[in-house]
């Protein structure tokens, strides 16, 4: 039976991300419905979904719909779904995963296309997540500053972040692992043409990018700093409240997120599949 009723596309806010109802994930999609979606998604940069009831059967099928499954190679797996990576912080824990802005995967020398992050366990409150878009973060440039971008390429690495040597609080390391495969780097234009929609979108990040081609890191920082800055600007934010049986469909192209860690001393469990990219 598909899980195709009559989907409703409602966007959430002016700067990205969309709510859509009238679907039921758990079913088989119908292509008209995938390609409503695949519309959506290429225009609002996140879609999200309430009230679903998903197996991880179910959330590694639809995921399917949208390309091969990347398997982290650095988070720990839900037991026999190696492709299903498990985003937990139990009660004890202080530190969390994914606190602070970021795009992910943008170390690979091909990005990934988008995350899908279940929502099983949630705190009573708190524990949302943070999403800015980077079209309206490149747009917002001046037409100097966005000239003298689009010739440049960044430098990204997982070193610092997941590697041997990463200043890693202590509550994180049974979450992580594998740090000796962290020895990759890759180059990406500080700018790109987005693959589904051909906007303009920055693509440097918090989290990964360490220097732009051919600059010292601290050349770098400071033009960084001013880029990370316009990009997080709340006029370009979307805070998203998880319930359990939310859905968030992120598109690593064109958006950053940040995982608010204000909900010491409760668990909060959800499960991310990420969608194979393209080379930009």
């Amino acid at each position: 039976m598909s899980g195709y009723q009559h989907i409703q596309v409602r966007s959430v806010s002016s700067a990205l991300g969309a709510e859509v109802t009238g679907i039921d994930l758990s079913k088989e999609i119908r292509e008209n419905a995938l390609a409503e979606l695949r519309r959506a998604f290429a225009e609002y940069g996140v879609l999200f979904f309430r009230d679903q009831d998903l197996t991880p059967e179910d959330h590694v099928r639809f995921a399917r719909c949208w390309g091969e499954i990347n398997i982290n190679r650095f988070f720990t797996p839900v037991a026999g779904y190696p492709m299903i990576a498990e985003v937990r912080k139990e009660p004890k824990q202080r530190t969390n995963i994914g606190g602070g802005w970021h795009t992910d995967h943008s170390y690979d020398e091909i990005p990934a296309l988008g995350s899908l992050l279940y929502a099983r366990e949630v705190p009573k409150r708190g524990g949302d997540t943070l999403f800015a878009s980077m079209y309206e973060a490149f747009g917002a440039l001046s037409a100097g500053m966005q000239k003298m971008l689009q010739g440049m390429k960044a430098v990204h690495s997982s070193r610092h972040v997941f590697g041997a040597g990463a200043n890693r609080p202590a509550d994180l390391a049974q979450r992580l692992g594998h740090n000796e495969l962290a020895t990759q780097d890759a180059v990406h234009p500080v700018v790109i043409a987005h693959p589904l929609s051909g906007r303009k979108a920055l693509y440097v990040n918090p989290g990964f990018t360490v220097c732009f081609e051919g600059w010292t890191a601290e050349e770098s920082q400071p033009l960084l700093d001013y880029l990370y800055r316009q990009a997080a600007r709340p006029e370009f934010v979307y805070r998203f409240s998880w319930r359990p049986g939310s859905l968030a469909f992120w598109d690593n192209r064109a958006t950053w997120h940040y995982a608010v860690n204000d909900y010491q001393g409760e668990r909060r469990l959800l499960h991310r599949i990420t969608v194979e990219g393209e080379a930009l």
